[in-house]
């Protein structure tokens, strides 16, 4: 008998599984040619899907000869995931249904240096305006993905010592925020989550080797290899913001000198930047200096006005990452590179040396088999990636029978 009950629920999940990965849908017999398995089996257990409200029927689909088949997809409103972006100075949030459709999108400001007792009361206080935004109630949520910008040790939940967040070094992030909601939270590097966010929704469907490149207040390095997120064994692969690319460089937090980030990161441009004004280079920098710090924004916004001292900052900037890119092309031979980032609303006045400087240092052969495309989804880039993480998980308590059932189902807010 249990191991009749075991085959059952391995073709429950299998059939569920099929069904998750068919945006477009997919019929009862497609499903049972896929598993090789009888009709009747895949009839028997989608009627106990759809039962359950994890499936809807939508009607019918094309057909192969014969009647149209009916078409089979996961019920989006089954339950919610939340995925966070927690940069250096804000926090971003996003609701979504079980296709990973964004259904309400919050952000707030934050200082990370602040530490994490500051900071995670600032990170519930978005979540809760976020449910509240999506018309969302917090039994509904099925998993959290938290992506943080710190080398991650994503099995225990904690960041192990990150250079831009102090205070933060071992701290339970994990089980602060599964003790604060009841919900399972997962935690991750946020260039990984960026990376994962660009193969699963954005440049880089269906590429299984790639990296994303993380251009803010500091520069970070998510890689995908052979269709896995690549953390090496404490959590700190891809920290390509640790690079040393000037050896007479500035200090960097990290205890090193010259190192990319403090040479072509957001803080190092805005630095940059005041260091000009402050030496008297005819820039209009220098009226903007007399309300506000600058920042990597005002630089971006006045190259693109044309002044030159701003151009040739992100020009300088552009071809230290270029060389630090070239350098990870040679070495992992990678399909795709995605830019993205803040830094990178600078456009071709950063984007523009950075390949220049991968051509050049480049090997041909890597180069000419790698291609380089800016993010599709912008600043989201993180968080869906943290979406996409925690759908995962969520398909995983699906599967379990472990969810709320409700009499009424979820409705999509009207956005």
């Amino acid at each position: 008998m249990n191991e009749i009950r075991n085959v059952r629920q391995l073709n429950k999940d299998g059939i569920f599984d099929i069904i998750r990965h068919s945006p477009e849908g997919v019929s009862r017999a497609e499903i049972a040619e896929m598993l090789n398995v009888s009709r009747a089996t895949v009839s028997g257990i989608v009627e106990s899907l759809i039962a359950d409200q994890l499936v809807l029927e939508l009607g019918a689909g094309v057909s192969r000869g014969g009647r149209r088949p009916i078409v089979l997809q996961v019920n989006p409103d089954a339950g919610r995931v939340v995925g966070i972006d927690i940069g250096a100075t804000h926090v971003l949030a996003v609701l979504a249904n079980l296709r990973g459709g964004v259904l309400a999108v919050i952000e707030s400001s934050l200082d990370i240096a602040h530490g994490p007792h500051v900071c995670l009361p600032i990170v519930c206080e978005a979540v809760d305006a976020l449910l509240q935004r999506g018309q969302t109630p917090m039994d509904s949520v099925l998993a959290f993905g938290i992506g943080v910008p710190g080398p991650v040790i994503a099995a225990h939940g904690i960041v192990s010592s990150p250079p831009i967040m102090p205070g933060w070094d071992g701290f339970p992030i994990r089980k602060n925020f599964e003790t604060q909601w009841k919900i399972p939270t997962f935690v991750d590097n946020d260039a990984d989550f960026g990376a994962l966010g660009e193969a699963t929704f954005g440049a880089g469907r269906g590429e299984p080797n790639l990296a994303y490149i993380k251009i803010g207040t500091g520069i970070g390095c998510g890689l995908l290899l052979d269709g896995r997120i690549y953390r090496g064994v404490v959590g700190t692969a891809g920290e390509i913001g640790h690079v040393t690319v000037s050896q007479d460089g500035p200090p960097c937090k990290c205890g090193n000198y010259g190192c990319l980030e403090v040479m072509a990161g957001g803080r190092a441009i805005a630095e940059r930047a005041q260091m000009a004004v402050k030496a008297g280079q005819r820039t209009s920098l220098a009226a903007l200096n007399h309300g506000h710090e600058l920042t990597a924004k005002d630089v971006a916004a006045a190259a693109k006005a044309g002044d030159e001292v701003s151009q040739q900052l992100l020009n300088d900037a552009g071809r230290h990452i270029g060389s630090a890119l070239a350098s990870l092309i040679n070495l992992l031979n990678p399909g795709l590179i995605i830019i993205g980032g803040r830094v990178t609303e600078a456009g071709a006045f950063i984007l523009d040396p950075i390949a220049e400087v991968v051509q050049k240092r480049s090997l041909r052969a890597s180069y000419q088999a790698s291609r380089i495309a800016l993010s599709e989804l912008g600043q989201h880039t993180t968080a869906m990636g943290a979406v996409a993480l925690a759908l995962d998980q969520a398909y995983a308590r699906v599967r379990r029978g472990n969810i709320v059932r409700r009499s009424q189902p979820l409705q999509s807010p009207a956005l």
